[in-house]
């Protein structure tokens, strides 16, 4: 079980043996309650950010987790892991330990320390390994070691929408010169932190190709395999751009998928926004 954060595929939640639940966050758009993935759109969302329309954000009730755990109780699971955008950013976990507490079969919560599919890739070798027979602590611990792994950076054409959400955290340092710049972020230990300053979008988005191509080549010089991921907010032809580029710089990677962000993130980050993942495979 994963949020919305993930902002997996469709195909991808499809595509394993053990069955992936998603429980949508909340945004709140105007006054009015949506719940993401469900019944609001990324087009509203956009409209409503660039409109100043009030947004807001909020974590699924402990109720919410407990119907989720009980209809997979149901459903023949006997234990259920629940890997969950950061605490740093969201009570989203909270929600998820309060309601393992009333559910009927145990729940092993994870705290990616992450979001979108840096932690989605996780949710997806935890369902790998629960296909194998792997107990649940064990699966937990896949999922925890592979968000963990994962190396993010990404471009926002404005941190105002984080500074209005008040997620950007120290990266508050840039703000001074926020419109002289354009700020690659990344995350740390779960939070949001400023990585680099450039001058120009065409230099941001070169640099997002340099910094997921030298982390992805790093991990296949050591043996290993990964994973990419492009993700963005209402710009699909950069994002299209940035993959067909890290195909061709990083040809043994496995997945180069391309998702859009959903509204929780993105009453977060604004439209423009560009990430990009690289995913190194458990061992």
């Amino acid at each position: 079980m994963t949020d919305s954060t993930a902002y997996l595929p469709a195909d991808l939640v499809r595509a394993g043996s053990v069955p992936i639940t998603v429980v949508p966050l909340h945004v709140v758009v105007g006054g009015k309650q949506h719940r993401e993935g469900v019944d609001v759109t990324i087009e509203s969302l956009s409209e409503a950010l660039r409109s100043f329309t009030p947004l807001s954000t909020s974590r699924p009730s402990p109720q919410e987790f407990v119907e989720a755990y009980e209809a997979a109780a149901a459903a023949g699971a006997s234990a259920v892991v629940s890997v969950h955008i950061s605490s740093e950013m969201s009570g989203t976990c909270q929600s998820a330990r309060l309601a393992a507490e009333q559910s009927p079969i145990p729940v092993e919560v994870v705290d990616s320390r992450s979001l979108g599919m840096a932690m989605g890739f996780g949710v997806l070798s935890a369902a790998e390994a629960a296909g194998h027979g792997q107990p649940a602590a064990e699966v937990a611990e896949v999922a925890r070691i592979r968000a963990g792994a994962a190396k993010v950076a990404f471009y926002v054409d404005t941190l105002e929408y984080l500074r209005r959400g008040g997620r950007i955290g120290s990266a508050s340092a840039l703000l001074g010169s926020a419109f002289a710049i354009k700020p690659i972020l990344t995350l740390v230990d779960g939070a949001i932190r400023p990585l680099e300053r450039v001058r120009t979008s065409s230099r941001a988005l070169a640099r997002l190709s340099d910094l997921t191509a030298t982390a992805a080549l790093e991990v296949l010089a050591a043996g290993g395999q990964v994973d990419i991921a492009i993700q963005h907010l209402d710009s699909a032809p950069r994002a299209e751009s940035l993959a067909a580029t890290l195909r061709e710089r990083v040809p043994q990677a496995g997945h180069v998928i391309v998702a859009e962000l959903g509204a929780v993130v993105g009453a977060h980050v604004g439209p423009g926004t560009l990430a990009a993942v690289a995913s190194p495979r458990p061992g």
